[in-house]
């Protein structure tokens, strides 16, 4: 998406073109939530139900640039009691991942989790625990 600006802003008498992201939904929706992050964000498990918590759509999103990755998470309840293990797990097994050198979890609350954010895979695994969604 280009965006025509004004010659102020660029300094330049003809002006310029700023070059501007696509739009992305967030949370990145279920079916682009392709690549060995997000696979390897599957293999972690909430520490009180063994789901992903990709399945569970607690993750939001994950951005990489050349070594850094940025996780955006939301939880199920500000007062969750694994707060620390998660983040702790996400980042021991996202360096494990090639050219993955450093991982920021950032929190959000915003939009705030709901249950429609657990993937069929997800609410299938709660079944067999007992917990219909």
């Amino acid at each position: 998406m280009a965006c025509a600006t004004s010659p102020d802003r660029f300094g330049g008498e003809e002006g310029g073109v700023a070059v501007l992201d696509e739009p992305r939904a967030y949370p990145v929706p279920p079916q682009a939530r392709t690549g060995p992050l997000w696979d390897a964000l599957r293999e972690v498990m909430d520490p009180e139900i063994p789901i992903s918590l990709v399945d569970l759509g607690l993750i939001y999103d994950v951005r990489q640039d050349g070594g850094s990755v940025e996780v955006d998470l939301t939880f199920t309840a500000t007062a969750c009691p694994c707060m620390a293990f998660i983040h702790y797990d996400i980042q021991d097994r996202l360096q494990r991942e090639p050219g993955v050198d450093e991982v920021k979890v950032i929190e959000t609350w915003t939009p705030a989790w709901t249950k429609s954010r657990i993937s069929p895979e997800g609410r299938a695994a709660l079944k067999t625990f007992g917990v219909s969604m």
